[in-house]
């Protein structure tokens, strides 16, 4: 069976991608099982750079094709923070609940809530990128936290169209209308070609 490395050793995240990943015929493992101590740099300025820089260096390591995604918030009110850093908004080695008090805390008062998740996934062989797709879905920050499924701002962005929170829909519900859901899905067709190729 044909290996891919999932280029992340965040266990939410590798949760929801291989949920997402199940229908194919594929041996899916992540980076951390390969090799534990692998850690890419995320120094881009764009989530598609950083997804192509984790996919890139991943398919070098291992010698295998490796999938990797990057993930922003973009809140029209913050001028689109937090952006390529929602992961480390907060400071570098900040919770997911210090990130959301932060974005909560700088939208006190504002009424615009706007605000849009956007994913970028790459597929990458050891010598370059052979496909990218995104995936985004807009909607709103919330005045408070609400829900207890899900992580990083899943609390606080309510899905346009829903009145939920990620965090108050079911696993199988998020992955059906979220950023990466749809950004996986996107790729899935090309996945699906590439592994029985």
């Amino acid at each position: 069976m044909t290996k891919l490395v999932l280029a992340t050793r965040n266990k939410d995240k590798l949760k929801e991608i291989k949920a997402i990943l199940t229908g194919l015929s594929i041996d899916v493992v992540s980076i951390g099982e390969l090799i534990p101590s692998f850690d890419v740099i995320e120094d881009k300025d764009t989530i598609l750079g950083n997804a192509a820089k984790k996919a890139l260096e991943t398919a070098k390591a291992t010698g295998l094709p490796a999938l990797a995604d990057d993930t922003g918030l973009f809140i029209e009110a913050l001028d689109g923070e937090p952006g390529v850093y929602a992961a480390r908004y907060a400071g570098e080695d900040c919770s997911y609940a210090d990130n959301r008090k932060k974005a909560l805390h700088l939208m006190q008062g504002i009424t615009n809530r706007k605000a849009e998740f956007k994913t970028m996934v790459v597929l990458a062989e050891p010598d370059g990128v052979v496909a990218f797709r995104e995936g985004s879905v807009s909607g709103l920050i919330t005045d408070e936290a609400r829900g207890s499924n899900g992580f990083g701002y899943d609390a606080v962005f309510e899905v346009d169209g829903t009145g939920k929170t990620y965090a108050e829909m079911d696993d199988k519900e998020k992955n059906e209308c979220s950023h990466r859901g749809k950004a996986l899905k996107a790729i899935l067709p090309f996945l699906a070609e590439y592994f029985t190729n």
